[in-house]
C-alpha cells in the first residue's frame, strides 16, 4: 500500500510538472491544466476509491488493522496535501471517501500528532513542495 501512495505523489506532482522537473511550471501551464483535469476524473477516483476500499473492507479505524501504520500517516498528508492544492476539487470529492476523512481526521487527533502539527516544526503548504496550489488547476 505504501508503494501505492508513493505511485499517487508522483501523479500529484504530475499535475503541475506533466512536461518534466526541469521545466518551470510557467513553461507547461497548458499541459498542467489537462493533466489535472485528467488526474481528478481519473486518478484520484482510482487512488482513493481504492484506499477506501481497503479500509470499509478491513473493518478498522487503521488500513492495516487495529493498529496505526505508516501508511495512515501519508493518507493523513495526500488528505492534506490535496486539500490544500485542490481545495474545490477536493470539497466535492470528500463527500464519496468518508473513510478517508476519518481517517485523516483520526490521525490529526492524535495527541503527538496534534501537538506536531500545532507547532512551528511543521512546515506549511507551499508552492515549492509537491502539493502546490496553483488556482487554474483547481476549476
Amino acid at each position: 500500500m505504501q508503494l501505492t501512495v508513493t505511485d499517487l505523489v508522483l501523479e500529484v506532482h504530475d499535475t503541475h510538472h506533466p512536461l518534466g522537473p526541469s521545466l518551470y511550471y510557467e513553461q507547461q501551464r497548458a499541459a498542467a491544466k489537462k493533466r489535472s483535469a485528467e488526474f481528478w476524473n481519473e486518478r484520484v477516483p482510482k487512488y482513493l476509491g481504492y484506499f477506501e476500499r481497503v479500509l470499509r473492507d478491513g473493518g478498522g479505524a487503521w488500513l492495516t488493522g487495529r493498529r496505526l501504520s505508516y501508511v495512515d500517516l501519508s493518507l493523513f498528508q495526500i488528505v492534506a496535501g490535496l486539500r490544500y492544492a485542490f481545495p474545490n476539487h477536493m470539497t466535492a470529492f470528500e463527500r464519496g471517501i468518508p473513510g478517508l476523512v476519518g481517517l485523516h481526521d483520526r490521525v490529526a487527533s492524535r495527541p503527538n500528532i496534534r501537538a506536531y502539527l500545532a507547532s512551528e516544526r511543521r512546515i506549511p503548504f507551499n508552492e515549492d513542495g509537491i502539493f502546490r496550489h496553483y488556482k487554474e488547476l483547481d476549476a
